[in-house]
């Protein structure tokens, strides 16, 4: 491999993981900023809860519309395309956000602010996962996850310090300075060998043609689901599962962001490392799914518990769901070259897209059985599915990835 090469390679690395870390921190600012601008904008506190999960539900539908149009550009015009292409999507979208004055403003900024970042993850994935021996590839996108969810963290740092309508100029001004640096950055070899070619490229339908195909393009979206459990329900909502938990100090929603994603970015490499140690992709995602399942369980029971118990609590459950990186590495081992951004594009996003389903859910079962139980037992399903998914998978670790879907 020639110096040039080995300097492409290292860049392609650097603006991924720096790219994921503006997505993460402007993905999860919203859950920071929830309580205080919607107080803002004059939403009474009764309806807060109700209202954020409307608002997490409307970015949620965009990242879900926006997976499948990147990852089909990604496959039909390169890696590279989507690249740019979002970042200059959910850049303008956060700077708009700070001007919002009104809820439905504000879900239509948020739908597509999250159009835009669903590229983000996926293309740096692929770019990866394409340029780099099979051998090390586990290394390099555990650095990229590693580096992109303390954006999480930089989130809770800035929403914590500056006025809410702040902190999304920032996040979209992060976003276009680090657009300057993708100039630099080279298109796959692997697309680059198929793109005149006239094999099916980016073309949805070969997920559905094949039923082995199918189970394994749905068991790699479940096997994520925990993460965005964790996130969407325990961590976005601990003010309120603090008062159903008669916490004599109620937790913040930015504080508990803060530290689960500490413990997330530390999960993510020691995920990565587990996986490259055991040669298994699989048998990392076991481990790390039942760790998620038995911290939601102790912290949904933890009643009375102190403050800093529970911050504890969110950094143990943030290290458990840190298996995101091994998750969208296997996700893109999978398949094929001209199916690969397609799959690594949307299965993460679809991911993030059920905490509709996971929200929505919570949000109707806890005005009958509580807040506590309600989490608790959608939280069960969603172990419980996640498990039967990575059961189902092939296992991808060394996997070459020189080939195609027919």
């Amino acid at each position: 491999m020639s110096t040039q090469s080995n300097r492409s390679i290292i860049l392609a690395v650097i603006v991924s993981a720096l790219g994921y870390f503006v997505d993460v921190y402007d993905l999860l600012l919203f859950s920071v900023v929830r309580i205080a601008s919607l107080k803002d904008l004059g939403i009474p506190d009764s309806e807060i809860l109700s209202t954020g999960v409307f608002l997490i539900n409307s970015q949620m539908a965009g990242l879900l519309s926006g997976g499948i149009l990147w990852g089909i550009l990604g496959d039909k015009r390169g890696r590279l395309s989507v690249l740019f292409g979002s970042i200059v999507l959910y850049s303008i979208g956060n700077i708009l956000n700070a001007f919002v004055h009104d809820v439905n403003t504000y879900a239509l900024l948020r739908f597509i602010t999250g159009v835009g970042l669903a590229g983000e993850l996926g293309a740096g994935i692929t770019l990866v996962s394409e340029i780099l021996p099979s051998k090390v590839r586990g290394y390099a996108t555990s650095i990229i996850a590693s580096v992109g969810v303390a954006g999480a963290v930089a989130a809770a740092l800035v929403g914590d310090t500056f006025y809410w309508r702040t902190t999304y100029v920032i996040g979209g001004v992060m976003g276009l300075l680090l657009l300057l640096l993708r100039v630099a950055v080279n298109e796959s070899g692997l697309f680059n060998a198929i793109k005149e070619s006239k094999v099916a490229k980016g073309d949805i339908r070969l997920l559905f043609n094949s039923w082995p195909r199918f189970i394994k393009y749905l068991s790699c979206i479940v096997i994520g689901i925990p993460i965005w459990y964790a996130v969407g329900i325990i961590i976005t909502f601990s003010p309120e599962i603090g008062k159903a938990l008669a916490m004599s100090e109620i937790p913040s929603a930015g504080r508990s962001v803060f530290y689960s994603y500490i413990g997330l970015t530390v999960g993510d490499l020691t995920s990565g490392l587990l996986s490259q140690y055991l040669k298994s992709r699989k048998q990392a995602i076991f481990i790390f799914i039942t760790i998620t399942g038995i911290t939601s369980a102790i912290i949904l029971s933890s009643h009375q518990i102190s403050l800093s118990n529970f911050y504890i609590g969110t950094w143990i459950l943030g290290f458990a769901t840190g298996y995101w990186a091994v998750f969208v590495t296997t996700a893109a081992e999978q398949f094929g070259t001209n199916l690969r951004a397609t799959v690594t594009t949307t299965v993460p996003n679809f991911v993030r897209g059920s905490v509709i389903p996971i929200t929505s859910l919570f949000n109707y079962w806890k005005d009958s059985v509580g807040v506590l139980a309600s989490a608790l037992s959608v939280g069960t399903i969603c172990i419980a599915l996640a498990i039967l998914a990575a059961i189902a998978i092939p296992e991808s670790f060394g996997k070459e990835l020189e080939f195609l879907e027919e």
